[in-house]
């Protein structure tokens, strides 16, 4: 397995934590994309990387036919039991990468916080090659922006002190690097036409608890080694408790969709 995908399956290792702490998407953001998209009513759409399905369900609870593919064993098998009430949705533990594509194609391919950890150089070919000539995709990601809240301010001393590497200090992107990065990339994959970009504000109040067991859902969180994560959490659960108890976290959800292009420089994947 390549390290890619060892990187990947880091979240099947907190996979039952992942499906309580990770926050959903705003329900607009969800009308949006298949607004956009023009998804017909009962149409179908392939999610790439459904997680333990915080995703899934709101698409399933309007109707559509739902393909999700996802690497991580355990959480495939959270998103099928999640999704046992809807029954035109099928959950496939795969990676998008080599899933062979069925026959029929699809009116929109999905993908909630994790396309960027599906190979470019696959991901964007093989998912025009799935949809429909009039098919779109919609990828989104709930995004944090920067933050200079009091609590803020309380936990940055203490990622410097046990874990610099989290930091980003002198090797992190932009924000707004982050934000244009998935324009870019559908851009050049030459599969696509115009981006349209669409954004949500909101935030989310976390208990101490609460919080350190978001912090267990993140992947460079999760790779830290085992001491260090917990002297981490353990610094970050006191500094919450000495700040009243609560943290306020803001939000930024952003959804990028494009209808397939002419394909004149997509160069589409054989499965």
């Amino acid at each position: 397995m390549s390290f890619e995908r060892k990187q990947r399956i880091l979240f099947d290792d907190a996979a039952a934590t992942y499906a309580s702490a990770r926050p959903g998407y705003p329900e607009a953001l969800i009308d949006d994309a298949i607004r956009l998209a023009g998804v017909p009513p009962q149409g179908r759409i392939l999610e790439v990387g459904c997680g333990p399905g915080n995703a899934t369900i709101p698409l399933a609870k309007r109707g559509f036919e739902i393909v999700g593919i996802e690497l991580g064993e355990d959480l495939a098998a959270l998103a099928q039991a999640a999704c046992l009430p809807y029954p035109n949705v099928r959950i496939d533990h795969a990676a998008f990468e080599d899933w062979p594509l069925p026959t029929e194609p699809f009116d929109l391919v999905f993908s909630a916080s994790a396309f960027h950890w599906i190979d470019a150089t696959v991901g964007y070919a093989k998912a025009a090659k799935a949809l429909t000539p009039s098919g779109a995709i919609a990828l989104c990601w709930n995004r944090h922006p920067p933050d200079e809240s009091r609590m803020r301010r309380a936990l940055d001393p203490i990622y410097q002190s046990i874990a610099p590497e989290l930091t980003g200090k002198g090797g992190a992107e932009p924000f707004s690097a982050t934000l244009q990065r998935p324009i870019d990339e559908l851009k050049a994959s030459g599969c696509f036409g115009e981006v349209v970009t669409r954004s949500y504000e909101w935030s989310a109040e976390y208990a101490a608890d609460e919080y350190v067991r978001l912090l267990h859902t993140y992947s460079d969180h999760l790779a830290l080694p085992g001491k260090t994560l917990q002297a981490l959490c353990s610094a970050v659960r006191e500094a919450i408790e000495r700040n009243g108890g609560v943290l306020q976290r803001p939000y930024l959800s952003v959804l990028y969709l494009a209808h397939v292009g002419r394909r004149q420089r997509c160069s589409t994947p054989s499965a």
